[in-house]
């Protein structure tokens, strides 16, 4: 079942689909759509390559690159993008700083990053978690001190991705010990080549090294680097999170895992019981969409809606079904490391059991599905 769109809007979905073959090389695409590690260059190549078209911030101010779409038509670009294998566009530069950036820097903080911002020529960590503050980011211990004009840093974060490759990392500090904690915080901009920053790997179950802890040790950072007011670093983490968390619930990417299951898995898909879990997870996608369309619907106003959380929630949750099917399926060949096998069954079911190990991080990050619960409880059903 797929979402019927006026004439208007189907060529508008044609329109992306042709650009997105034409623009990003078959190489790119085909590492995203066989689900294996792209490298960094890949994804720099393809962002830059979006956003010579246009393509790479649509949801941006027109002025900083941004395109004066619909929320269907942008909700049609993510899914177009997704079915082609195409990588979105980096989330830490995309759908996390950049709109930041352009909603509560100065303008100098504008003019400076938002054109390297979109075009990837800076790569953008994001320093929020912290040993002890993870999904109650308002514990967080990491402290700046004012000295002169600058902020003196120092503290730890933690599960960074991809902070191996950052070039800067927009970091959420305790500016004011005093106050209420929230009311306390600050975010800072914060070179990662300056004195101070240490990135160290972390190692996670699938062995890849996707996570970093970046530690600071009197990290100097001037003063013009403070998004926002002092004291307003809360603030701008809701936003923040907020856009997070409707792109952690990759519908496009999911419904293609499912098809590309289908369609590889051969004879294992004539199991009546698996063709059950197949038909409910395509129904609970079609929702699924249903409810992104809503939350773009209602958080044009730069406030994100609160059914963002359920996006969240519900995203995570069938990303990861979607992952075990594909265990289940594979069976002991999941287990397989046989290199000289490329056969595509072979290749799937290899790739099972190291794809759900790492999606086991979804219902975590972007605020925990338990966080996701209780905001849901208190901003939707009133309780």
């Amino acid at each position: 079942m797929q979402l019927e769109l006026s004439p208007a809007d189907a060529e508008f979905r044609d329109r992306m689909r042709e650009a997105f073959q034409r623009l990003v090389p078959q190489e790119i695409r085909d590492t995203v759509l066989e689900g294996r590690h792209l490298t960094r260059d890949q994804i720099v190549e393809s962002q830059r390559a979006l956003n010579a078209e246009g393509l790479a911030v649509p949801h941006w101010p027109a002025e900083w690159g941004g395109q004066d779409w619909t929320d269907l038509q942008r909700h049609l670009w993510h899914e177009e993008m997704q079915r082609a294998g195409v990588p979105i566009p980096l989330a830490f530069n995309a759908s996390m700083i950049g709109p930041v950036l352009a909603q509560f820097g100065t303008e100098e903080q504008k003019k400076r990053f938002l054109p390297d911002t979109a075009n990837l020529d800076i790569w953008w960590s994001q320093g929020f978690s912290e040993p002890d503050a993870g999904s109650d980011l308002a514990s967080l211990r990491t402290t700046a001190v004012r000295d002169g004009d600058d902020w003196v840093v120092n503290g730890q974060k933690t599960w960074t991705t991809l902070g191996q490759y950052g070039d800067w990392i927009f970091t959420l500090v305790r500016t004011d010990p005093e106050v209420k904690k929230q009311a306390g915080i600050s975010m800072l901009l914060i070179d990662m080549t300056t004195p101070g920053v240490e990135v160290r790997p972390i190692e996670l179950i699938d062995g890849g090294h996707e996570v970093n802890e970046v530690w600071f040790s009197d990290v100097r950072v001037p003063g013009d680097l403070l998004v926002g007011e002092p004291g307003e670093g809360w603030t701008i983490a809701k936003f923040l999170l907020g856009n997070e968390r409707v792109g952690v619930a990759p519908v496009g990417a999911t419904k293609r895992a499912l098809a590309t299951l289908k369609a590889t898995a051969g004879d294992l898909m004539d199991d009546p019981l698996v063709r059950a879990r197949v038909a409910e997870l395509e129904n609970d996608l079609l929702a699924l969409e249903l409810t992104a369309l809503r939350v773009a619907a209602h958080s044009s106003d730069g406030a994100p809606h609160p059914a963002s959380s359920v996006l969240k929630l519900k995203g995570t949750v069938l990303q990861q079904a979607v992952s075990e099917l594909a265990l289940d399926l594979a069976g002991p060949a999941s287990l397989a490391a046989r290199a000289d096998d490329e056969s595509p069954q072979e290749g799937w079911a290899r790739r099972s059991a190291p794809t759900y190990l790492n999606l086991r991080k979804a219902s975590i990050y972007g605020g925990s599905n338990e966080i996701q619960r209780q905001i849901i409880s208190r901003t939707i059903l009133g309780l």
